[in-house]
């Protein structure tokens, strides 16, 4: 995959999300709630802290560890990205797509202090914290890096070179 099409995604999650989130922040209340499916709702919601609301009551020192964390690992994850090869087609997505999501949320928590969140699910009456695009990006990535980590296949002619004793 070409750096053009990696950092495309990149540029593509964080643009949907900056907008999706401008777009909930201006058009809903605060925990106005709008139902899309029986599990499903629009609810407008402010994250002060990290991933599940994590120190989201802290005072707001967490702002900028949080801020300082994404800003690291947003330039770790993107020389990473630049220095993958072209046949680590499906690694370099997971690291695209979470790339996409931490600068999402980071333009966020350093412009506003906070993330804005407004993708409420639920099931009956147990509600799963809200989220948004950057956040559903990340997890997407994750899960397919994970995947990649538990189920991909070695190379058994490396294994073998690897077992000879050097000559």
């Amino acid at each position: 995959m070409s750096h053009a099409l990696r950092y495309g995604i990149v540029i593509l999650i964080v643009i949907l999300d900056q907008i999706t989130k401008i777009w909930a922040d201006r058009s809903l209340e605060m925990y106005q709630q709008i139902p899309v499916t029986g599990f499903f709702n629009i609810t407008k919601a402010y994250n002060y802290g990290a991933a599940f609301s994590f120190l989201d009551n802290e005072g707001g020192w967490q702002r900028w560890f949080f801020t300082a964390i994404s800003l690291v690992v947003s330039i770790v994850l993107c020389v990473w990205l630049f220095r993958m090869t072209r046949a680590e087609r499906w690694l370099s997505v997971a690291i695209a797509l979470i790339l996409g999501g931490a600068v999402g949320n980071l333009i966020d928590r350093a412009v506003y202090g906070y993330v804005v969140d407004f993708i409420q699910v639920y099931w009956n009456t147990s509600y799963f914290p809200s989220f948004n695009i950057a956040d559903a990006a990340i997890s997407c990535g994750t899960v397919l890096l994970l995947c990649l980590t538990l189920f991909e296949k070695n190379d058994p002619t490396a294994e073998k070179h690897e077992d000879k004793p050097a000559s």
